[in-house]
């Protein structure tokens, strides 16, 4: 059989499949045709060499803001996703049930990588989200209709991944617990998971978490004081073990203000490391602090997890809080979403959502991507050496003006 693309050399780091091994993969037709230690170069009519390269199933970013164009916080898609190793993106809430078509005809369906969604509890999604505003769009209960959540969920579920309800102070405003009260029965009408967002209380992580069942999702697992998930000992709390226990899934959600180094040292040290790892990347956060996910997997590593750890919670545990098991792994008549790294070694400093600096030894960077079959390289590699290479100079007062206004928020 001769393939359309052979990847060649590199080092398969599948953790749902248990390898880590020098293996080559070859696609044809947009699924992986074979993975073996050695397929000969002749057979393919373009090869990528991996030598020296980690290949990993394409990364899933499962917190992340893609209605570019449709909303004010959306980011592109297509032009960060090379960069970042991302071939799914998986939208959280940008679009309720009042703009979901819009989104998928306008973006989804123009996308070179795959775009999943979460819909919005708010018939409006998130509307109000600027460098000089906040409105949050669960503040009105009018907006916040199961029913019309409810039937975008049953025209779209083919692209559809659960149900999204963001609260907090500057996501619902006076109306409490209530927003998520009306999405868990939205989401059980449906029979798809929940995720929920948590900013500053009112209502405050004691009053969402038990509302939260197996499989939902926690975004925002490590974010700073108020609505920490430890004491100010740094012990955690327990409402957060019994989530664990319970089936609850934590995402870290980076994002702009959702991330503290001294949270996930002490969550890490109680064995409370997160399920999955995502960048809640929006146009407020993807010049930094958040970046992108790898960005955030670095961080995680800096931290004390795996690079197989941090893999494994950027592919196998996203693509099972979204029920899409043929996602997330690599095999052979599988989708040919492959992602090439590299993990540099140069120290660097990251930072976290309180300006909190973190020095690495190393981190990831992308090579590129393969998404529907197609190599994809990051024009970029060479760069990224200095993380302010993604900040266009006349984008940065701006930026942290935004972070020192809503820098909690998000």
């Amino acid at each position: 059989m001769r393939y359309d693309l052979l990847v060649k050399g590199g080092r398969l780091i599948d953790p749902q499949s248990g390898v880590d091994a020098r293996r080559d993969i070859a696609v044809a037709d947009g699924r992986i045709a074979a993975i073996e230690s050695d397929i000969p170069t002749d057979r393919a009519r373009d090869v990528i060499d991996a030598a020296g390269r980690i290949v990993t199933p394409g990364l899933i970013d499962l917190h992340s803001h893609v209605y570019w164009g449709g909303t004010s916080l959306g980011v592109d898609a297509d032009r960060l996703a090379a960069r970042s190793g991302t071939t799914t993106f998986i939208d959280a809430g940008s679009a309720g049930a009042g703009n979901f078509l819009g989104f998928r005809r306008h973006v989804m369906e123009r996308s070179k990588v795959r775009i999943l969604a979460y819909v919005n509890i708010s018939f409006a999604g998130i509307f109000g989200f600027a460098e000089t505003l906040m409105v949050g769009e669960c503040s009105d209960l009018r907006l916040c209709d199961p029913r019309e959540a409810v039937a975008c969920v049953d025209e779209h579920r083919d692209v559809v991944v659960g149900m999204k309800v963001r609260a907090g102070k500057h996501a619902s405003g006076t109306s409490g617990i209530a927003p998520v009260d009306l999405a868990v029965e939205a989401a059980d009408h449906v029979g798809l998971p929940l995720m929920a967002h948590i900013d500053e209380p009112p209502p405050g992580r004691s009053e969402v978490l038990p509302r939260l069942r197996r499989g939902d999702v926690l975004t925002h697992c490590f974010r700073p004081f108020p609505n920490a998930p430890v004491f100010a000992s740094g012990a955690v709390r327990p409402d957060m073990h019994l989530a664990r226990e319970r089936g609850v899934i934590f995402d870290i959600g980076h994002g702009m203000g959702s991330f503290d180094f001294d949270v996930a040292r002490s969550m890490l040290k109680e064995g409370l490391a997160p399920d999955v790892i995502s960048s809640d990347v929006h146009l407020y956060c993807v010049d930094g602090p958040a970046f992108d996910i790898l960005v955030c997997m670095s961080k995680l590593m800096a931290l004390g997890m795996s690079l197989t750890e941090v893999i494994r919670a950027a592919t196998e545990t996203p693509a099972r809080a979204i029920a899409r098991p043929e996602l997330g792994t690599l095999a052979v008549g599988g989708a040919a979403d492959i992602t090439m790294i590299e993990e540099r070694v140069a120290p660097i400093s990251f930072y976290d959502a309180r300006g909190a600096e973190l020095v690495a030894e190393r981190r990831l960077v992308s090579h590129g991507i393969v998404a529907g079959g197609k190599w994809w390289p990051n024009e970029a590699v060479d760069k990224t050496d200095d993380l302010a290479h993604y900040v266009p100079a006349e984008r940065r007062t701006h930026v942290h003006v935004a972070a020192r206004h809503f820098g909690r928020c998000c």
